[in-house]
């Protein structure tokens, strides 16, 4: 991807030249670099997100003080105290904006969720300190990765000139000395480079930006940095420091893999389309919607994909696979061809291979990546998802291509059963009793507008939201399904408040951002609540207790392990976890942290919790525990099987009952060849 200078920019003078620090001058590229899609432009990288140490205080922190200098970000932030509006730091001119992490992975999340709500047109960098601060990037940089999201990662690294041998948090390799921790990166990363002199700079910063803006191949780019390097001052050519726009393409489909295409959809009786993350990536949300109206082919979603469709769009089925609508499944064991767009089709997606069930069911697949448009050997379509799918919509006009209507009546017939039984989950028939967490969903279903933001990654909240949420516009279901990791939504949740900022969403107000965590997640990395009130971001976080991993506890039960190590018990006289729960305040420590905190007992006092949490201006959190769900409320069950391998053989009943259910299970996995 070869980036482009707007044409009212004189170039710089044949070799004028000018003398910084590689940290100086990385930071300066970095503030001129643009992206530019369908005529709109912004920053790449429009800030960074650090937390310094010994590998990076005197580099790219004194550059980072240097570029906010003037009218600097820190001083416009550190004004804003408890109850006033927040001063986000934007990225005007050529100055870098900073913004204070407290959790290294953190930070990483944090990024990926401002890239993804930016449409992966605009991300941040991240930069750390060596040692302990450079490998606790390696979860961040794997679920960006795994996401297909941009995030630019600048380490600290050891001592290039190798004063002295070893240097404080220094790994010694014994048999390699340009070993570092930073190689953990490497293979999380989408590009890595490790700059041990000032000139390489050049090459390995242009090629990061074009990976960073690459729809195909972005996602985490590492730039080690030696901090002896990045105190060192070079000359640079003044040309380095130009202003490029990286184009980020809409590829066509090749005329061939069109007609191919349009002659598959023409033969199919039950065609279905599943989408992915790449209609959200590529905005062809709208595409999407002309392309079923003309069609009427329904449309089932990935956990990536929800939202591609409004939930009361006509086709709209719901979301497909193991945390899928009964709709979806139903839909997907039928077909006889199944259309992917933009999706990787997933183990839970697929099932783990059991849910396309057909005997004559094909495949054809519109992607932009020529590896995932071949997956489950699909008919190719490699094509970005907007691009492809006008084309396949021009391509069908006037051919008289549309489903049977008895098609269309069916699964509108199979969605209005399906709605019931979401309403009887989200059903509260007695307001003061405890909330079952699809309760919580259901108070927060008949709340929210199409301009809130539910932001979750891991427990069992995904598989209730996948199955049950009723999606009000593109971006309003944001769950983190690809890496699924815990400790995800509260800085994602600060990200996406930070993308909305910088597009101009506060001059309207604030679009309301949630983050919906289990007890066990928020233990996990509960800390950038203190970024979010350090910059009175109106984050509305949720924190439901049930004393536990209540998700894998259910899982273990399943698979025979009869819920071993997943709950939070004291101990019993036999040595097991099976004692009273555990007296842990997550309310007074998210209330330790900064935060305000409404505590809820009852379904009646969480609506107004939540209504009030709504309004507020500043972070917020609502804390409530959650009972188990009964007949009435509880969430219907899986609708399709995921392969998680049982015992083959074991002493106790319930692993060798578990087994048999496998082994019925497993017997109906399929290749599709």
């Amino acid at each position: 991807m070869s980036p482009t200078r707007p044409a009212n920019r004189p170039d710089a003078p044949h070799g004028a030249t000018r003398r910084l620090t590689t940290a100086q001058a990385l930071i300066a590229f970095l503030a001129r670099q643009y992206t530019e899609r369908d005529g709109r432009r912004q920053r790449l990288i429009s800030a960074t997100w650090g937390i310094f140490g010994h590998g990076n205080v005197a580099g790219i922190g004194q550059a980072l003080l240097e570029a906010g200098h003037a009218g600097s970000p820190t001083a416009s932030t550190a004004s804003a105290g408890p109850g006033t509006a927040p001063r986000i730091p934007t990225a005007p001119g050529h100055r870098m904006p900073f913004l204070q992490g407290r959790n290294e992975q953190a930070m990483v999340h944090a990024a990926v969720g401002y890239a993804r709500q930016s449409g992966r047109l605009s991300a941040h960098a991240v930069t750390t300190s060596i040692g302990p601060g450079a490998t606790n990037l390696v979860t961040g940089a794997a679920l960006a990765t795994v996401n297909r999201l941009p995030v630019l990662l600048l380490p600290g690294d050891t001592f290039a000139t190798r004063p002295a041998d070893p240097v404080l948090q220094q790994l010694e390799v014994p048999y390699a000395g340009d070993v570092s921790v930073n190689d953990c990166l490497r293979p999380v990363s989408r590009y890595f480079d490790r700059i041990t002199r000032p000139e390489a700079l050049i090459p390995a910063a242009l090629q990061a930006m074009r990976v960073l803006a690459d729809p195909v191949e972005t996602g985490a780019v590492t730039l080690a940095l030696p901090q002896d390097v990045q105190a060192e001052a070079y000359d640079w050519p003044e040309e380095f420091f130009a202003e490029r726009d990286w184009h980020v393409r809409r590829p066509a489909p090749d005329t061939a893999e069109l007609e191919a295409a349009v002659r598959a959809i023409r033969s199919a009786r039950r065609p279905l389309i599943v989408a992915g993350g790449g209609v959200r990536h590529s905005a062809a949300e709208e595409t999407l919607a002309a392309f079923t109206a003309a069609t009427r082919i329904p449309v089932a979603s990935t956990q990536a994909g929800k939202g591609a469709l409004r939930h009361d769009h006509p086709a709209d089925v719901g979301g497909i696979g193991h945390t899928g609508t009964a709709t979806a499944d139903e839909l997907a064991r039928t077909a006889d061809l199944v259309i992917g767009v933009g999706t990787r089709f997933t183990d839970f997606t697929t099932a783990s291979g059991t849910l396309f069930s057909n005997p004559t069911v094909r495949f054809l697949h519109l992607n932009i990546s020529a590896a995932d448009a071949h997956k489950l050997a699909a008919r190719p379509l490699v094509a970005d998802a907007r691009a492809g799918l006008e084309a396949l919509t021009a391509a069908l006009a006037g051919r008289g291509y549309r489903v049977d209507p008895a098609y269309e009546t069916e699964y509108a017939g199979s969605k209005e059963a399906w709605e019931e039984k979401v309403e009887a989950s989200f059903a509260t028939p007695v307001p003061t009793a405890r909330p079952t967490q699809t309760q919580v969903l259901g108070l927060l279903d008949a709340l929210v507008t199409e301009d809130d933001i539910l932001i979750n990654a891991a427990g069992s909240l995904p598989g209730d939201l996948h199955r049950l949420w009723r999606t009000r516009s593109r971006d309003q279901y944001h769950v983190e399904y690809g890496y699924s990791c815990m400790g995800y939504e509260i800085p994602a949740a600060i990200g996406v408040l930070l993308a909305e900022a910088a597009r101009g969403a506060r001059s309207r107000g604030h679009r309301p951002v949630w983050a919906l965590v289990g007890d066990g997640t928020y233990l996990m990395n509960p800390t950038e609540t203190v970024t979010a009130v350090q910059e009175n971001l109106p984050l509305k976080l949720v924190i439901l207790q049930n004393h536990g991993y209540a998700s894998i506890g259910g899982l273990s039960e399943a698979v025979g392990a009869e819920r071993f190590g997943t709950a939070y018990r004291h101990r019993d006289a036999d040595g097991g976890f099976t004692g009273p729960p555990l007296p842990v305040d997550l309310a007074a420590n998210a209330a330790s942290l900064g935060m305000r905190v409404l505590r809820a007992a009852t379904v009646d006092e969480l609506g107004k919790a939540l209504a009030e949490a709504r309004d507020a201006e500043g972070p917020t959190c609502v804390y409530v525990e959650t009972e188990t769900p009964d007949t009435v409320s509880g969430p219907p069950p899986a609708q399709a099987w995921w392969d998680v391998p049982v015992a083959e053989t074991a002493s106790r009943p319930a692993a060798a009952r578990a087994r048999e259910e496998y082994d019925r299970q497993a017997a109906s996995r399929r290749r599709h060849l």
